[in-house]
């Protein structure tokens, strides 16, 4: 009989979780027994572990194993804890030193030879050992550079069984027993989109630099053609880097996700979602029927979600966005827990006026442009605060060549976020899209009553919902930002209340 223990980690959604691994022999009828909420995955783990151990030419006594996964009320997942699983049972063995091991925690999928394999999540598996003070993990070679990225542990790659059981009793006789980084993957540059490859639309151009400024969302209307997509896809190379703690929170999603483009860096630069019309509810938003991953509104965290076609997509994906939309996170409930995962993105809707296009001679009845159109919800536009108008490309818009760059829309951003970055020093807030509109109508921070008017009348004859009339205040505050103006004045408000109205689609 032997007892055997070290930790082990394990995801919830995008967050990490430490997971204390026992494992105990007994006599008894030769069976694995597990404990502590495991799913699937890691009920087979024994099935992967025994064969890869006996490969080593270790002996693992056919008896009755136990092995329980604490806390017990934290549900397991995935195939991450097998290495911990098997180090627990090789320390119950005595084939590796006990007290070695169980202050180190193991991550890495187990083969029947021995190997192990990369998992996704790595990263914020490994932050959540940090957080725990645990200083060392054991994890996959093909996983270790990403391991590495966080702060004060120290990283050990492996690629089999047999290189944990030399580390530790390298360890054990007193020597050093370092297993070097793999090398970087080569590296290669963004081909970043620039603005200036879109012909035209200077009104289009100028509405998505408020929204860059502000981090406000925005809906293209026009027909096929137009350049709606290249817009869209041209706005993250308008916004700043990523800051060390959004960077880190952003690298982590895609890690869950499996989709880190690179390794060895942090991602740094906003990223840019575009999901298909197609998509389900939990693709978008998150969920799933095991266990809860993020969906695209977490993956374009702190970046943009590009909905085409918005109309096409289903009703009820559609209006899923609009808590997130409003508190920056997706809550997925299940019945033995809540899942949250940030989800604070810039939304760019883009939509053709009618079903046919309108490209030429539209050919839709009246009501059928209008049920066309009114898949778009009232709450879901209600929070859009840009809504413009993208209208095709001339001959005279081809002979007026190249507008600005990314790069000199970027630098009056800069600026405007500066501006903003400064007012609300001391806040929980960045931007002016994430200002309450308690904040901005009262205080210090409250219009001059001839500025407001605009504002106030709309309210009163119900054009204007009080959402409608907070998100109108942001887009002000942001216009007046990138004009170098200390506060809207009624230039601004004005032409804040005409950005939230375009082919019939209302202010509310």
């Amino acid at each position: 009989m032997g007892f055997g223990r070290t930790r082990g980690l394990t995801l919830a959604g995008v967050e990490g979780h430490v997971v204390t691994v026992e494992a105990h022999g007994s006599d008894g009828l030769p069976t694995f027994v597990m404990s502590g909420m495991a799913d699937t995955a890691v009920r087979q783990a024994p099935d992967r572990v025994r064969p890869a151990i006996t490969n080593l030419k270790l002996s693992l006594p056919a008896q009755r194993w136990t092995i329980n996964l604490s806390p017990a009320s934290l549900p397991k997942s995935g195939g991450g804890l097998d290495l911990a699983i098997a180090t627990a049972l090789l320390a119950a063995e005595q084939h590796v030193e006990a007290g070695l091991v169980a202050g180190v925690a193991h991550l890495g999928e187990v083969g029947l030879d021995g190997t192990v394999r990369p998992v996704a999540g790595v990263l914020p598996m490994v932050a959540a050992a940090a957080a725990a003070g645990i200083h060392e993990v054991v994890v996959c070679a093909a996983n270790a550079r990403e391991a590495a990225l966080v702060e004060g542990v120290t990283v050990h790659p492996v690629r089999s069984l047999r290189d944990v059981v030399d580390h530790y009793r390298a360890r054990s006789a007193g020597l050093t027993h370092p297993l070097p980084l793999p090398g970087a993957p080569p590296h290669e540059p963004d081909q970043a989109k620039d603005l200036r490859d879109v012909v035209g639309q200077a009104q289009a151009r100028w509405a998505l630099e408020v929204a860059a400024a502000g981090g406000h969302n925005v809906l293209l209307v026009g027909p096929p053609g137009a350049g709606k997509t290249m817009l869209a896809e041209r706005l993250p190379g308008l916004l700043p880097d990523l800051d060390p703690t959004d960077a880190l929170a952003v690298t982590a999603i895609h890690s869950v996700l499996g989709a880190l483009p690179r390794s060895d860096a942090l991602v740094d630069r906003a990223p840019f979602v575009a999901p298909h019309h197609s998509a389900s509810m939990a693709a978008v938003v998150g969920g799933g029927s095991g266990a809860v991953r993020p969906g695209a509104v977490s993956r374009a965290h702190r970046g943009v979600l590009f909905m085409d076609e918005a109309p096409e997509f289903r009703r009820d994906v559609l209006d899923g966005l609009r808590q997130p939309l409003e508190s920056g996170e997706v809550v997925v409930a299940r019945a033995d827990r809540h899942v949250r995962m940030p989800a604070r993105f810039q939304l760019v809707l883009a939509a053709n006026p009618c079903p046919c296009g309108g490209a030429g001679a539209c050919t839709c009845a009246p009501a059928r442009r209008a049920g066309y159109f009114s898949r778009l919800s009232g709450p879901l536009l209600d929070r859009i605060d840009l809504k413009i108008g993208v209208s095709r490309v001339s001959r005279a818009d081809l002979s007026l060549g190249p507008g600005e760059s990314s790069a000199d829309v970027a630098a009056r951003v800069r600026e405007a976020r500066e501006r903003q970055r400064r007012r609300w020093a001391g806040s929980r807030w960045r931007l002016n899209s994430e200002v309450p509109g308690s904040v901005l109508r009262s205080g210090p921070w409250q219009l001059r009553a001839e500025d407001r008017r605009p504002l106030d009348r709309r309210l009163d004859t119900g054009e204007l919902t009080l959402r409608g009339l907070d998100r109108t205040l942001r887009t002000a505050w942001t216009l007046a930002d990138l004009a170098g103006e200390a506060r809207p004045r009624s230039q601004e408000v004005h032409q804040a209340l005409s950005l939230r109205e375009v082919h019939g689609v209302k202010a509310a």
